[in-house]
């Protein structure tokens, strides 16, 4: 690929009332580097997540993004989807509801599209990985044609992130699904809990965001001002867009290659990542994000969004 080439970028995502993953979507919209090939959703109401993702594209004027609704529930089953807030508010409108998703099956669209492409498109997991293990599951080849996997998840819980749950949400919500997303072989990058709560937006980022002065600037502002915590506390943290802007600039964050097994069992530590150092027996199979720059992140963030 030339260099001159942007990234082919997948973004899965469980966009909702947390604005991470609709800042992530942002960023990637304002990023030459990257070419956005298509969107998948995932977890819960998949319908609504997909008229956000819609609504957002068409605000910022883009009208060839595929947009896939996938899986509705987790992988086995065994788990109940948690659901809580305000999904769509200060976004989208009646009228709205006339946006449709892409009739492709958000698996099947992952699949083709990294067969079709191998080794151009980068897959960003911001969600729950249940569209990702399925389409492992169904493609053997998956794997290898895919040219990287970037996920936001997990929490290695270092020294001086002992505040961290055992459990980051997207691990949590289908321990099953990361299980055999990270024992697939895929390179994979994992950005956890430990350098994703470094970094925030505050109401100075969101002002500068507004002051883009479109209609899309102006949803992306009012998404995280509507964001409970934000308005509670003044910030909230990027989780999602830090994951992105590795694609961009990947020396935001230290990287590791370490070993990463899911527990799927246990009353406190169920979805917990456990990490550890390579070995033999246990060769790495991601890297691993251990420290950020925050402040470096902070602006590159608002200052991309903002143009």
């Amino acid at each position: 690929m030339a260099a001159h080439e942007p990234t082919k970028v997948i973004l899965d995502t469980d966009i909702g009332t947390d604005v991470d993953d609709a800042v992530a979507l942002a960023l990637i919209l304002c990023s030459p580097e990257l070419e956005l090939a298509g969107v998948t959703c995932v977890y819960g109401d998949v319908t609504l997540r997909a008229r956000m993702v819609l609504k957002l594209l068409a605000l910022r004027g883009v009208t060839n993004v595929p947009v896939m609704t996938g899986a509705k529930q987790p992988l086995l089953g065994l788990r109940p989807v948690y659901w809580a807030g305000h999904e769509g508010k200060g976004l989208l409108e009646p009228e709205d509801e006339a946006l449709e998703p892409a009739p492709e099956h958000a698996v099947d669209f992952i699949v083709r599209a990294a067969l079709e492409a191998p080794g151009r498109i980068h897959l960003v997991a911001i969600g729950p990985l249940t569209n990702v293990a399925l389409a492992f599951l169904r493609e053997p080849r998956l794997a290898q044609a895919l040219a990287h996997l970037t996920i936001m998840g997990g929490s290695v819980r270092g020294p001086g992130a002992l505040h961290l749950p055992y459990a980051e949400h997207n691990i949590r919500c289908d321990p099953e699904a990361a299980h055999v997303v990270f024992s697939s072989g895929a390179p994979i990058t994992m950005v956890p809990l430990d350098v994703t709560t470094q970094v925030t937006i505050r109401p100075e980022g969101v002002a500068r965001i507004r002051a883009g002065g479109t209609a899309f600037h102006e949803a992306i502002a009012r998404q995280v001002e509507l964001y409970p915590p934000f308005a509670a506390r003044g910030y909230t943290h990027m989780h999602d867009p830090l994951a992105v802007a590795t694609l961009v600039q990947r020396d935001l964050v230290r990287l590791e290659p370490l070993h990463v097994d899911v527990e799927r069992e246990g009353h406190h530590a169920a979805g917990a990542t456990l990490v550890h150092a390579p070995s033999p027996e246990t060769p790495a199979n991601a890297e691993v994000a251990l420290q950020v720059e925050a402040r470096r992140f902070e602006e590159f963030l608002v200052e991309r969004i903002a143009r």
